[in-house]
C-alpha cells in the first residue's frame, strides 16, 4: 500500500527540486544581466499540466523527459497501411506527412496546414491500450496461478497467491453474486468476477507514478456499463419486461407517466455506471495534481522561498489522499460490481414484488 505513495512522494521530490535548480539559474542569468533586477516569473499552467496527466497520449511518459515511444498506427485509402513510432511526431514535428496536434494525428499539407479533408483512421497503441494490455497480461497470469494453485493444492489449504486471491473471489460469489442474483448467480459469475478484478488492478495501476488514467477514461467505462446493458437486457424475463409496461400497484391513468419513466430508467442505470466511475477516479487524480501543482505556481508567484515552505504541507496530503485513493479503488469495484449484479438480478429473478423492488431501489440510490 504505501510503496505506490513513496514513489509518487520521489517523483514529486524529483520535479521539485530539477523545477527549483532551473528557476534559481534562470534567475541568476536575468538578474545578471538586467542589473540585478528581480526576474519576471512566468505563470505556471495549473490546467494543462493536469489534463497532460489524465489523458490518454500516443507515447508514455514516466517522468519529465522520460517518454516511451508507442507505435502509431495509420491507415488511409491512398497510402495504406503505415506503423512507426510516435517518437517521429515529439515536440509538434511533421512526420511523413502526419502531426501529433493536440492528441490527434493529423495529415498536414505541404504548407504545413492541417489537411482536413483526408480521412485518415487512426489504430494506434496509446498509452490507454498499452495499459489495457499490461492490464490483460496481469489477470491471465494471477488468474492461471489461482488455477493451477486450486488443482496441485486440491483438498489442501491454499498456498502463495492463491491464499491472496480466494477470500476476495468468495466476497464476489457470496456477498455479491448471490445474494443480488440468487440462484442463477453461477451464470453471471465469471463476468462479475472479470469486472470487479479488471476495475481493481487498473484502479490501483492509475495510482503508480506515470501511469494511464485508464478507468478514469469515460470511454473504456462507457464500455463497460454497455456489456452490462446487453447482458441484462438479453437475460430479462417475463416478469423484467412486464414490470416496465405495466408497474405493479399503479393505476392505469398513472401509466401515462410511468411507462416513459420506466422505459429512461433502463437507460440511465448503465449511464449513472459510466458517470459513476469515470467521476470518482478522474477526480481522485485531479486533485492530487492540483495539490502538486501548488508548489509550482507558488515558485512561479512567489518565489523559491515560498515554494520550499508550502512543500511539506502540500507533500503530507497528497500522501493522505493517496491512502485515501487506495480506500476509493476497492471502493468503486465493488460499487460497479455491486450495482451490475442487482440490475441483472432484477432481469432474470421469477417474481419481483413491490417491497423488494422499493427496496432495490433504496440500496441503488445509497450506494449513489
Amino acid at each position: 500500500m504505501m510503496q505506490s505513495s513513496i514513489k509518487k512522494f520521489l517523483i514529486a521530490i524529483t520535479l521539485i527540486l530539477s523545477s527549483l535548480g532551473v528557476v534559481m539559474a534562470q534567475e541568476g542569468h536575468e538578474g545578471h544581466a538586467a542589473g540585478h533586477e528581480p526576474a519576471k516569473k512566468e505563470k505556471f499552467d495549473v490546467g494543462g499540466m493536469i489534463m497532460h496527466h489524465i489523458k490518454d497520449d500516443h507515447g508514455w511518459e514516466f517522468a519529465h523527459g522520460l517518454t516511451l515511444p508507442l507505435p502509431v498506427i495509420l491507415y488511409s485509402q491512398d497510402r495504406g497501411l503505415e506503423v512507426f513510432s510516435s517518437a517521429h511526431l515529439a515536440h509538434g514535428e511533421v512526420y511523413n506527412g502526419y502531426k501529433n496536434e493536440h492528441g490527434k494525428i493529423h495529415r498536414v499539407t505541404e504548407a504545413g496546414a492541417l489537411d482536413e479533408e483526408a480521412k485518415v483512421y487512426d489504430f494506434s497503441i496509446t498509452k490507454n491500450v498499452a495499459s489495457l494490455l499490461l492490464s490483460a497480461v496481469i489477470m491471465i497470469l494471477l488468474f492461471s496461478a489461482v488455477t493451477k494453485g486450486y488443482t496441485a493444492n486440491k483438498g489442501k489449504a491454499p498456498k502463495g497467491i492463491q491464499s491472496f486471491l480466494e477470500p476476495i473471489i468468495l466476497f464476489v460469489r457470496d456477498e455479491i453474486a448471490k445474494g443480488s442474483i440468487g440462484p442463477k448467480y453461477e451464470k453471471f459469475l465469471p463476468y462479475l468476477l472479470t469486472l470487479f478484478f479488471f476495475i481493481l488492478i487498473n484502479n490501483l495501476l492509475g495510482l503508480l507514478p506515470g501511469a494511464a488514467n485508464l478507468t478514469g477514461n469515460i470511454a473504456v467505462t462507457l464500455v463497460l456499463a454497455v456489456i452490462t446493458f446487453l447482458i441484462v437486457t438479453f437475460n430479462g424475463n417475463k416478469h423484467y419486461w412486464m414490470h416496465l409496461v405495466r408497474p405493479t400497484g399503479v393505476p392505469l391513468p398513472l401509466l401515462i407517466v410511468m411507462i416513459p419513466v420506466e422505459i429512461v430508467g433502463v437507460f440511465m442505470k448503465p449511464i449513472s455506471l459510466m458517470i459513476r466511475l469515470f467521476a470518482n477516479i478522474t477526480a481522485g487524480h485531479i486533485i492530487i495534481l492540483s495539490l502538486l501543482g501548488l508548489i509550482f505556481m507558488a515558485n512561479a508567484m512567489a518565489g523559491t522561498t515560498t515554494s520550499v515552505a508550502i512543500s511539506p504541507v502540500v507533500m503530507f496530503f497528497t500522501l493522505f489522499l493517496n491512502l485515501i485513493e487506495l480506500i476509493v479503488a476497492f471502493l468503486q469495484a465493488f460499487i460497479f460490481t455491486l450495482l451490475t449484479a442487482m440490475y441483472i438480478g432484477s432481469a432474470v429473478e421469477e417474481h419481483h414484488s413491490h417491497e423488494a423492488d422499493h427496496g432495490a431501489h433504496g440500496t441503488t440510490s445509497e450506494l449513489g
